[in-house]
């Protein structure tokens, strides 16, 4: 038995209590699925009218059984289901907080406060993608931390300081993972914190006009988190970003070349800490380009110190068929099946022990006749010219795919080769539709025939104009897959170009 993640998440009107949508879903899995595929969206339970008038999605998140590795699914039995119900906040993703005044009387906005878990950050988490299981890796800690603290085990034998510190270049995801991870922990500790809470630390905002008082500033701040954690009913995540900027190394202040203030904020800083890892409902995250200029007596301090590398190849096809994938639910793209990595990775495999795709079409009619189809002989040869006409269709519509899958595959490579960070990657789709699509074909270009060449064969994916989703304002997408895949590569190229002048 393995554990697996189910999260519910609830509507803003439900009245049914989390208990009772606790087991009715739980009821649903086991009586009405034979295997749970990791990560999907789960389905069918629309059935029940309790679950249809107070939840509003179900999704089978994850699980650390080994078996995933060979097959993305689990048959039920073998499903130790952990299932967290939880209600997204409907407010304000942030507001502003003060950790007191200044010499000047004026107000030090020094950190902004989230109400967790947020509608604004669903689905972060999924959208980050990291090698080695990074990600679980840290949920794993959380839990270890929980384990250990709900054991009471003696601080003076066994001691951990509820701080990780992310490093890495710029771009890579590490502020995000930061707050996807405070999401996902406000879901999975739901059922112990009713209340989670994001403080993210302005850490430029403690270096102001008033830079002599910086360190008093640093000790206000976490007075007022220490006031947050004494609710045992809250669990906080204090997210401390570019902590290079609170923790520059004390050796250039006893150098002399460090002003004496930044002295005075990284022992307030290591003070605050020390004081907050006896408590069991508070983690400390930080984030830091230059892991270099971090102080030594902070990285001690750190119970995961984990470097965020730019993506690999893998990573950077998951995170451009994200892209893609949504450009296709959102109707800019025309329907067709991204292939998922296993998938691509497998289609080249294979590539060049399969037969053509023109090998397959001229065997069909001598398939079909040799058992496949039954038929009556005055109706052969319509029924054959039938199914010939629907098998070749399909046949294309899968060479279409894995096309396109190989193509994302290099261009993943490509990526890769340029150096490009998750945030270079994710705005690839803007800037290849803005210099090289254009508004006109994006959304306003209802006539699929301008773009059948780059289809196989003259085929293009989707059942039809009429039948395709329109996109806002009821504009019929105009744009292939193809095409995307050029302006893309060209972007990729360009980047290259310039970053090589920027270098030079």
């Amino acid at each position: 038995m393995w554990p697996v993640h189910i999260e519910v998440r609830v509507s803003q009107s439900a009245t049914a209590r989390f208990d009772t949508i606790r087991n009715l879903v739980h009821s649903y899995l086991t009586s009405s699925l034979s295997r749970i595929f990791l990560p999907s969206t789960l389905s069918g339970w629309e059935t029940n009218s309790v679950l249809a008038s107070s939840i509003e999605q179900i999704i089978a998140s994850e699980s650390n059984s080994p078996s995933l590795a060979l097959s993305p699914s689990l048959p039920i039995e073998q499903c130790a289901l952990q299932i967290h119900v939880y209600q997204p906040s409907g407010s304000d993703a942030f507001e502003e907080y003060s950790s007191g005044r200044g010499s000047e009387g004026e107000e030090v906005m020094a950190a902004s406060v989230c109400e967790l878990p947020s509608r604004d950050w669903e689905g972060l988490w999924d959208s980050l993608v990291f090698p080695d299981d990074i990600k679980l890796k840290l949920l794993d800690y959380i839990y270890a931390t929980v384990v250990f603290s709900d054991a009471d085990v003696d601080f003076n034998v066994v001691s951990w300081n509820r701080v990780v510190l992310l490093h890495g270049p710029p771009g890579t995801g590490k502020t995000s993972l930061c707050r996807a991870l405070a999401q996902k922990l406000s879901i999975r500790l739901s059922h112990r914190y009713p209340h989670t809470r994001l403080l993210e630390i302005n850490s430029h905002s403690l270096f102001s006009r008033w830079f002599s008082e910086s360190g008093k500033l640093v000790q206000k701040l976490f007075a007022s988190v220490m006031e947050m954690v004494d609710d045992e009913e809250t669990f906080v995540v204090v997210l401390i970003d570019e902590v290079e900027s609170l923790t520059a190394a004390r050796a250039g202040a006893m150098a002399g070349t460090e002003p004496s203030d930044a002295l005075r904020v990284v022992n307030a800083l290591l003070t605050q800490l020390d004081k907050l890892k006896h408590r069991k409902n508070v983690l400390v995250m930080s984030t830091s380009n230059l892991a270099k200029a971090i102080d030594s007596a902070f990285v001690d301090r750190a119970d995961i110190i984990q470097y965020i590398d730019l993506p690999p190849p893998e990573a950077v096809y998951q995170i451009l068929r994200s892209c893609l994938v949504e450009l296709v639910n959102k109707g800019i793209v025309r329907p067709i099946d991204v292939p998922s990595l296993r998938e691509a990775e497998v289609n080249r495999q294979h590539s060049a022990s399969l037969p053509p795709l023109e090998a397959k079409l001229d065997r069909l009619e001598s398939t079909t006749l040799l058992g496949e189809t039954k038929f009556d002989v005055s109706s052969a040869s319509i029924e054959v010219d039938q199914v010939s006409a629907q098998v070749k269709l399909e046949l294309q519509r899968k060479a279409r795919c894995a096309e396109v899958g190989q193509r994302l595959l290099r261009l993943a490579e490509r990526c890769r080769d340029q150096g490009m960070s998750g945030r270079s990657l994710r705005r690839l789709p803007v800037l290849a539709h803005a210099r090289y699509i254009g508004i006109g074909i994006g959304f306003t270009s209802p006539n699929p025939s301008t773009h059948h060449h780059h289809g196989v064969n003259g085929v293009t994916s989707g059942n039809g104009g009429g039948g395709r989703k329109k996109g806002k304002g009821g504009a019929l997408p105009g744009t292939e897959v193809e095409i995307w895949l050029d302006a893309m590569d060209k972007v990729v190229e360009n980047h290259g170009v310039e970053r090589g002048k920027f270098e030079s």
